[in-house]
């Protein structure tokens, strides 16, 4: 008797912790999709229902000639393909790169490789801000500003550091048995990369990118300091230019935001469960 009402009590603890935990979770999605709904609302609302109406009001009539306006001041038909170009572009380089030098680095254990290892890992440490100004005279000196080329190369540049680690924690829970078992079958150790080790770092891959193109896709320092063409900018640069010491276009800016917000979250939702994937398998060894 004393056993089932001691069990009773441990199960109605154990209700009453979770009741809390969801209460929590829920407290924390409040809290994530606020921001969000205010954006999207002062988006639908005219300059005179956001500066002089209730902030936080439903619009009385959504209209959506803000985003008709963003269309027209922005030039998103220009910025959003700059965007989606450099971010695309960017994060499959890094991705290919990173993936190759973290299998080099995983499967040698010389003393070079270790040091190549150490080097890109000093290179988190470092603040991508503080090496601005000397990619920047980099850039300017090779000819690269004010180039799509230029652009992309500084993204791989300030990344390849942080992708090479990630690459080569996932690497460590591939077994060299599957290579060596290639090689045994005759196959080059290009071929085994590419055939076998390649298809094993998919989730990786689908990590990293995931994570660099949100990083890219938001950037506005590097945008703005290596291009100053109309042709070239993002659409964070674009976004910038309706706020000035004279005047400010919010409902404009925030219907631009959300504009630019959509393309990244599909590419979040598509390679979810690959990015998840690739989260838990860098977390155990073994």
């Amino acid at each position: 008797m004393k056993g089932q009402i001691a069990a009773f009590g441990k199960k109605n603890k154990n209700s009453g912790s979770m009741f809390l935990v969801q209460i929590g979770i829920f407290l924390a999605f409040l809290l994530f999709i606020a921001p969000i709904f205010i954006i999207f609302n002062y988006s639908l609302k005219t300059k005179r229902e956001l500066y002089i109406g209730n902030p936080l009001a439903l619009p009385s009539s959504p209209s959506f000639d803000n985003y008709i306006n963003a269309l027209e001041k922005l030039n998103l038909s220009t910025t959003f393909f700059n965007t989606v170009f450099y971010t695309a572009v960017s994060a499959l380089i890094l991705a290919l790169v990173c993936g190759s030098a973290a299998w080099v680095i995983a499967r040698n254990k010389g003393k070079f490789y270790k040091f190549a290892y150490f080097y890109f890992i000093i290179g988190i440490l470092i603040p991508a801000q503080a090496l601005f100004l000397p990619i920047y005279i980099v850039g300017f000196r090779t000819g690269l500003v004010n180039t799509r080329f230029g652009v992309i190369i500084m993204f791989v540049a300030s990344n390849i550091s942080f992708g090479v680690f990630l690459m080569t924690s996932f690497m460590s829970t591939i077994p060299v048995e599957l290579e060596e078992a290639a090689r045994i079958d005759g196959c080059s150790i290009y071929r085994s990369y590419f055939s076998i080790v390649l298809p094993l770092l998919a989730p990786a891959m689908a990590t990293l990118i995931i994570m660099q193109s949100f990083q890219i896709w938001n950037d506005y320092l590097m945008p703005s300091l290596f291009v100053s063409t109309n042709k070239l900018k993002t659409m964070t640069v674009a976004i910038q230019a309706l706020f000035s010491q004279q005047t400010s276009d919010y409902s404009t800016a925030f219907a631009a935001i959300v504009l630019s917000a959509l393309p990244i979250t599909i590419l979040f939702i598509s390679l979810q469960k690959y990015f998840i994937k690739g989260m838990t398998l860098g977390a155990v060894k073994g």
